[in-house]
């Protein structure tokens, strides 16, 4: 099956076809680094990396852009508030936007511009766009003319007379049309600032995108994706200044991710109801905000919730648990291997075709996961850890860890060792219970004693008590063990 993506511009799924034979150009609208982000800004840093790698995987080279945005009216208001350079604010939360990406273990981007490194192609992308009579000049400032570019609304699908004036700010009397937006604006006392033929000055936030795009991947890309409150005004803008500057299609394909609620309400800072991906990871786990992320179709609401975080918790331990008994099964057995079994072999072979043909339909991750759940559903029920004696219990585990890890490359879920990351499930689930572990200790040495004397009341009376606390336990011969339940 072919790969097929919902085009944000055509608002209709299509078959995607890349400009370059074999070879994909990609740009993701990155961050304005002035703070930590939240955890929605991270949906689209880990949806296009799966993106990213399916595309690899289907192969095709890919060249990925993602940008920094490292010049904003908040960046200098946010270094002013500290009295720092905005250099050195943005320096900072470039390094732990960086810091945070890699503890999702996300492979890196092809490039990761910044709009300072940029200037020049800014500066010429401008004055192409005036010299095409598409912008004008008004005292030192740039403005787009949105009247001399008839497709002005195609993506949004906003029509000019639609395009109210004042509904937010008031009218600025020097544009021609108060659609009019800046492509460049005069400089202001103690703010940054670059030369160019209109005075000393920095860029509107739109023109900054189209002129990376043009310098680092051309005037026509494949795909290019951001969350969907950028389609309006930010990626409209984009098509307009760059189809106005080079005459060709800017953007074969728009692909935007949505938003995410926290505890069923929009997150924002003013209500509260905001959490740091960085803060996230700190009190769950990466690999929980990765597949919470994941779980989900990218261009669905998301709700992040306890609910939800339970059930993330449970599914993770269900593929973890299962990659523990297959990893214990190959480093114990000292067997030749054999083949796997049938009813597994047939199981993952059935998943691939339906994992292939989910992500291939518009990246429709949850499918994706339902078919891994199925394959681990599977690997369950041959209860290899009875079979020490049989070669193909052998063969089944080794070939369930290396389908799972193919899908791992993909998804960049399931990377962690399982027995170390159980653990850390537990240590979550224990804070998040308010579990007392010397309490749970105190009642497995109750429980052993009792077993010991024969005193079975006493044994399952210690037993039912932490089934209660949601504690399970595992005897083998080397003693007692116990986790938190799942």
């Amino acid at each position: 099956m072919a790969l097929t993506l919902y085009n944000t511009l055509s608002k209709t799924k299509e078959k995607f076809e890349s400009i370059e034979q074999g070879h994909v150009k990609m740009y993701v609208c990155g961050p304005t680094v002035y703070d930590y982000l939240h955890i929605g800004n991270f949906r689209g840093a880990i949806f296009f990396n799966l993106v990213r790698n399916w595309l690899e995987e289907s192969g095709h080279k890919v060249t990925y852009v993602y940008n920094y945005t490292d010049v904003d009216d908040k960046i200098i208001e946010r270094a002013n508030e500290r009295g720092i350079e905005p250099g050195e604010l943005t320096a900072e939360f470039i390094k732990a936007f960086e810091e945070d990406y890699a503890r999702l273990k996300l492979r890196p981007q092809s490039k990761n511009p910044r709009v300072t490194e940029h200037m020049d192609d800014i500066i010429d992308l401008v004055k192409g766009l005036v010299d095409k009579e598409k912008a004008y000049v008004v005292d030192g400032e740039v403005f787009f003319s949105i009247d001399n570019f008839p497709s002005y609304g195609q993506l949004s699908g906003k029509k000019l007379d639609e395009l109210e004036a004042g509904q937010r700010v008031d009218v600025d009397e020097r544009k021609r049309n108060p659609g009019d937006f800046v492509l460049w604006k005069p400089a202001k006392e103690g703010e940054p600032s670059w030369e160019s033929p209109w005075g000393a000055g920095r860029p509107g936030w739109h023109i900054e995108c189209s002129a990376m795009i043009k310098a680092i991947l051309g005037e026509s890309i494949d795909i290019h994706g951001g969350g969907i409150d950028l389609i309006f005004p930010h990626h409209e803008n984009e098509i307009a200044q760059g189809e106005g500057c080079s005459g060709k299609k800017y953007c074969n394909f728009w692909m935007h991710n949505n938003f995410i609620n926290l505890k069923d309400q929009k997150m924002s800072k003013s209500l509260g109801n905001f959490i740091t991906a960085r803060s996230f990871m700190d009190k769950y786990h990466p690999e929980i905000l990765k597949y919470v992320m994941l779980s989900s179709h990218y261009r669905s609401m998301l709700n992040v919730n306890e609910e939800k975080i339970d059930q993330t918790v449970s599914a993770l331990a269900r593929v973890y648990k299962a990659l523990r008994e297959a990893k214990q099964f190959v480093e114990q057995s000292q067997l030749e291997s054999g083949k796997p079994y049938k009813a597994l072999d047939q199981a993952m072979n059935s998943a691939d075709g339906k994992i292939k043909k989910a992500l291939n339909d518009d990246f429709n991750t949850g499918e994706m996961m339902a078919n891994i759940f199925e394959v681990v559903r599977v690997f369950n029920a041959q209860n290899i850890s009875k079979k020490k004696k049989d070669p193909n219990a052998l063969a089944s585990a080794t070939a369930f860890q290396d389908w799972i890890a193919k899908w791992a490359n993909v998804s960049a879920l399931f990377l962690e060792e399982p027995q170390t990351f159980l653990g850390e499930l537990d240590q979550i689930l224990i804070k998040e219970k308010g579990i007392d572990p010397s309490q749970i200790e105190s009642l497995i040495e109750q429980r052993n004693k009792a077993r010991e004397e024969k005193d079975w009341a006493k044994s399952d009376e210690a037993r039912d008590k932490l089934l209660d606390l949601g504690i399970e336990i595992s005897d083998s011969p080397e003693g007692t063990t116990w986790e938190v339940k799942k």
